[in-house]
This record gives structure tokens, sequence and C-alpha cells, in this order.
């Protein structure tokens, strides 16, 4: 019969410190968008008068963050176009429609990533892709830290917000032409949770 050595505690304690200074320093973490805390909210111009302000409700993804290392960050995000929100039914199912979203055949609308650029210490520039009414097309946003902490429930949070406007036409969303502007603002504030 073999006999096992048992490990000397100090030995082990040894091992795991040696571990430890291994592995990489401030290596990204991965965090799941809250919901709950997180909103996407846009404004058009109806008219050419006055500003209509809308949401969509329920945004879902995950992001990734490295703040020593911007090249490692990333974002996935997406919402449902059937959650377009704006305090109105009869509106809300007119965007649904085919005259604008079409959510019946393209359910999703979403945002993701391929590089995170810092511009300046709670700043970076984030290059990715949006996928809208079925049309894929490149663009650059920049986006601003928030904050970042300890929850009451143990948990870690982060959070960014970025401002940006759409051309709606250029991804096939043309409904109500002269009387609901091309241009839409976009304000994206997330907040997710450590996984």
């Amino acid at each position: 019969m073999k006999t096992v050595r048992a490990v000397p505690f100090s030995g082990m304690i040894g091992f795991l410190m040696i571990l430890a200074l291994s592995l990489p320093a401030g290596a990204a973490e991965t965090y799941k968008i809250d919901p709950v805390h997180s909103s996407v909210i846009f404004r058009i111009k109806h008219l050419d008068i006055t500003y209509v302000y809308g949401r969509f409700n329920t945004p879902s993804g995950t992001l990734r963050f490295d703040p020593d290392n911007a090249a490692d960050n990333a974002i996935d995000m997406s919402v449902e176009a059937v959650n377009v929100d704006t305090d109105n039914s009869k509106r809300d199912k007119h965007l649904q429609s085919e005259d604008f979203f079409h959510v019946i055949k393209y359910p999703y609308i979403s945002f993701k990533s391929k590089s995170f650029k810092k511009i300046e210490p709670d700043l970076y520039e984030v290059t990715g892709d949006l996928t809208l009414h079925g049309v894929t097309k490149p663009m650059t946003v920049t986006a601003r830290h928030t904050g970042s902490g300890e929850d009451p429930w143990g948990g870690r949070r982060i959070g960014f917000e970025s401002t940006f406007s759409v051309d709606r036409t250029e991804f096939g969303v043309a409904g109500s032409p002269g009387s609901v502007a091309d241009r839409v603002q976009v304000t994206v504030s997330v907040e997710a949770i450590r996984e």
C-alpha cells in the first residue's frame, strides 16, 4: 500500500502565494447588466417643433472591464424592440409595427463592441456594431465610467453612460417621414453586477 504524505501547512501557504503572484494583476472581470437599474432612453423631434421621449425597458447583456487595460474591455448588450415605451400605448403599437421597428421580424436591437480605447481617466472610445431593424452598421461612441463599488448585498457593481445619435433611416426605420425626424438621440446608462 502506497503512503500519501501530507503537504505541510506552511508549504501549502507558499504554493498559494506563488499562484496568486503568478496571476495577472487587474484582469478583466465580467459583469451582468442589471435591467432594473439600467436605462436606454431616446428622444426624437416631432414636426420639427418639440422632442418626444421614450425608452426601451429591461436591457440585458454583459460587460467586461479592466480599469488598467482598456483593450481587454467589452460590452455586448441588447433590448427587445417590443419593449419600446413612450407612455402612450397607441404610439407604442405604431412603433412596434412594420412602419418602424417591425418587432415580429426584428425582435432585438443590439450593440456588440469590437474595441475600447481610454481617452481620459474615466472616458472611453468604444467601437462596435449596432444592429437595428435587421441592419448592422459600425459605430463609435464615447462612454463614461460613472462609478463602481460594493452594494449592500455583497456584490460589486459598475456603471457606464453614453449619449450618441443615430439616423434611423440608415437602418430602414423610415415611418412617418416629414412628421418625425430622421435623427434620434439615445442615452444608454448601464449598471452591471459582477458575476
